[in-house]
C-alpha cells in the first residue's frame, strides 16, 4: 500500500533533485543535446559578479525579515492569548493575509506603494507631515518595502503556531508567578518565553530558510531593481534559466540552486547542533 506513495514521492521529489545534479555539470537548454562540462558551471557562477550582489541582497533581506518580522508574530500571539473574548475573530483576521493569493497581495501592495504624494502610504505619512517616500523606486527603501509586505503576508501562520503553544502553557505557572508578584513583562520573560523556546527555535530556522529563498516579492515588485538592489539568489537562478528566452543556461541555474541548497543544509545542521541543549531544556 505504500508503493504508490513512494512512486509519487520519488517521481516528483527525488527525481527532480537527481536531474538537477546531472544538469549542474552540463551545458543544456533542454532542447539541444547536453554537453558535459564538469565543474565549469560552478566556476562560472562563482566568478559572476552578480552572485555576490545577489548574496548580499539576500542576506540583507533575511536580516531585515528577522529584525522586523520575527518578533511581530510572537507579540501578536502573546496579546491574543490574554484575550478572553473574540479570540477566534482576531485569529481569523491575523491569518487572513495567508489566504490571499501571493500575486494578488503583491499587486495590492504595489498600489499602496505608489511613490506619488497621492499614494496610499504616502497620503497617510502626509497626515503627520512626513513623506513622500519613494518606496520601490529607491535603492534604500526598496528592500525594506519588500520585507514589510512579506512580513504581513506570512506572519499569520506563525501567529497561529505561537498561539497554540501559548494556550498549552500550564496556567499554574502564571498563577505562581502572580503570587510571587510578577508583572506582565516578568511573566512573559520568565514563563512564556521559556515554555516556547523549542517552538521559537524551529520557527527561527524555518524563517531563515524561507527568507534566503525569497523570490516572489523581488520578482513581482521590482524585478531585481532599482539598480539590482533587490536581486536575490533565487531571482538570479531564474535569470540564468529563463532570462534569455529559449536559450536559457539551465546548467548554471541548477548549479547555483545546488550551492544554495548545500549552504542551507549546512547552516541548518549547524544551527540545530548548537541549539540542541536549548530546545531540550
Amino acid at each position: 500500500m505504500l508503493l504508490p506513495l513512494l512512486v509519487v514521492f520519488g517521481l516528483f521529489s527525488w527525481w527532480p533533485i537527481v536531474r538537477s545534479v546531472v544538469m549542474s555539470v552540463q551545458v543544456t537548454n533542454l532542447v539541444t543535446p547536453p554537453e558535459f562540462v564538469g565543474w565549469d558551471n560552478f566556476s562560472a557562477v562563482l566568478n559572476d559578479p552578480m552572485l555576490w550582489t545577489a548574496t548580499q541582497n539576500t542576506l540583507w533581506f533575511a536580516l531585515l525579515a528577522l529584525v522586523l518580522g520575527y518578533p511581530v508574530p510572537l507579540v501578536l500571539a502573546v496579546l491574543m492569548s490574554d484575550l478572553r473574548r473574540a479570540r477566534g475573530i482576531y485569529a481569523t483576521l491575523v491569518y487572513l493575509p495567508v489566504v490571499v493569493p501571493p500575486a494578488v497581495a503583491v499587486l495590492l501592495w504595489r498600489f499602496f506603494y505608489d511613490a506619488s504624494p497621492n499614494g496610499v502610504f504616502n497620503t497617510i505619512l502626509g497626515w503627520v507631515g512626513l513623506g513622500p517616500v519613494p518606496w520601490l523606486e529607491s535603492t534604500s527603501w526598496a528592500m525594506p518595502s519588500l520585507v514589510i509586505e512579506a512580513t504581513w503576508a506570512a506572519a499569520g501562520g506563525t501567529v497561529i503556531i505561537y498561539l497554540a503553544a501559548l494556550l498549552s502553557v500550564p496556567p499554574e505557572l502564571y498563577e505562581a508567578a502572580e503570587i510571587d508578584g510578577a508583572g506582565v513583562w516578568r511573566k512573559v520573560w520568565h514563563v512564556t518565553l521559556p515554555q516556547m523556546r523549542a517552538i521559537m527555535l524551529i520557527t527561527l530556522v524555518l524563517q531563515v530558510i524561507g527568507t534566503v529563498q525569497v523570490f516572489l516579492e523581488p520578482y513581482l515588485f521590482t524585478d531585481g531593481g532599482p539598480d539590482n538592489s533587490t536581486t536575490t539568489i533565487l531571482l538570479l537562478v531564474y535569470d540564468y534559466a529563463f532570462g534569455n528566452s529559449l536559450g536559457g543556461d539551465y546548467g548554471k541555474a541548477t548549479a547555483l540552486s545546488l550551492m544554495l541548497a548545500v549552504a542551507l543544509a549546512v547552516l541548518s545542521a549547524l544551527y540545530f547542533r548548537l541549539t540542541r541543549s536549548w530546545s531540550d531544556t
